[in-house]
């Protein structure tokens, strides 16, 4: 088993294409921390986008490598060679990628270190292979993911439904697979009341208590497609929504907003610092995204006992289960998404109950020390091998 002078095993690196706002930088800089005296955990990253917003923990050290979302054959090429150097100068005998560019740079250095390469792990939060780009990228990155994938020791996937959906596509063999569900510290959460308020967002947007408040909540890009949600939103007379995040495609939502009407009834929030305390103040969280593998928002949303609204793709009903524990709907269905919405604020009584039959289950799913255990496991059968 391979261990450093100090006696953890490892090194582990975990390499993630940048650390925005979401469910695999909150992964990986829990993993970093929570594992470092096991396996002398080391994390890289490149940098997220503007109006990403990027998180961090003060406990964890992040070696930064030129690492960016973006196909840029140039600079992912001296990716490549940084990720390698890395690699051969710190000794790594595990490296765990994340997303899908740390996926392939990072796969691609291991298998060009020279003499004993460090063990693989790919971990799909999700996946870019449906949704994301046209025809032709598209099939180049599959054929991608299945060459890679045969060369790696081991692909996690955050839910069945991701995984099932990767073999279907022909990428790695069943017995390569791990199912550990992404982890989440729900306490902030689960603390929160199943209808109190503490009214800060509201008072920031300017409403009333008694105001219907659709939220949605996280990046402002083209796969979560909130134009459904917008189109939805104007056929729900007297509802507001707020948007809690940012990203690359805010201008355009503001126009859509005012091209639809509901610009006096829609609020850009930017990235908001107490989410729990935002979610508290929704009477509904929705999410109308294209593709999507275990989202956190979802999640946190039902752990704070908030009704949810959701189209139903990737890992979302592995989160939210239809008419037990919120409602779905086809991706990218205006009418049908308005019908759910009007729903849960014409039913506040029984949207309540699913909320927390929701907030039951994800305490007992997605808690983060599960997930931190079945990775040190992982980690522990890879390095004995």
């Amino acid at each position: 088993m391979a261990s450093t002078a100090d006696g953890a095993l490892g090194p582990v690196l975990l390499l993630v294409t940048r650390l925005n706002i979401g469910g695999p930088a909150t992964q990986a800089l829990q993993l970093a921390k929570a594992l470092s005296p096991e396996f002398a955990m080391l994390l890289a990253a490149g940098y997220p986008a503007a109006r990403e917003g990027e998180l961090a923990d003060p406990d964890v050290e992040v070696e930064r490598v030129p690492l960016v979302r973006p196909v840029r054959p140039a600079t992912d090429v001296v990716a490549l060679r940084s990720v390698r150097g890395l690699l051969r100068r710190r000794g790594v005998k595990l490296v765990h990628t994340h997303m899908a560019k740390a996926g392939a740079v990072g796969r691609l250095a291991a298998l060009g270190t020279g003499g004993p390469r460090p063990k693989i792990v790919h971990t799909y939060h999700g996946h870019v292979l449906q949704g994301y780009f046209g025809k032709g990228r598209q099939s180049a990155f599959l054929r991608l993911e299945r060459a890679l994938a045969k060369r790696t020791d081991a692909l996690v996937a955050v839910s069945p439904e991701v995984r099932d959906e990767l073999l279907e596509l022909g990428i790695g063999r069943p017995d390569q697979y791990r199912v550990i569900p992404i982890g989440v510290d729900l306490r902030p959460f689960l603390a929160l009341g199943s209808s109190g308020r503490p009214g800060a967002l509201r008072r920031a947007i300017g409403l009333g208590p008694d105001v219907p408040l659709v939220g949605s909540v996280g990046r402002l890009v083209p796969i979560k497609d909130h134009a459904t949600l917008f189109g939805a939103i104007a056929r729900v007379p007297g509802a507001h929504l707020a948007v809690v995040g940012d990203g690359e495609l805010r201008g355009k939502l503001e126009s859509l907003s005012r091209e639809l009407g509901i610009a006096e009834r829609t609020h850009f929030t930017g990235w908001w610092d107490d989410v729990p305390a935002a979610l508290s103040d929704l009477d509904l969280v929705a999410l109308s995204s294209r593709n999507e593998g275990t989202p956190v928002v979802l999640i946190e949303a039902l752990a704070a006992a908030r009704p949810v609204v959701a189209s139903d793709v990737g890992g979302v009903r592995y989160v939210v289960q239809d008419g037990e524990t919120g409602w779905l709907c086809p991706p990218g269905d205006v009418e049908a998404m308005a019908a759910r919405v009007k729903r849960v604020l014409g039913e506040p009584g029984h949207s309540r109950q699913l909320a927390l039959e929701g907030r039951r289950r994800v305490a007992g799913r997605f808690g983060s020390d599960g997930m931190l255990a079945e990775h040190a496991a992982l980690y522990r059968e890879l390095l004995d091998d």
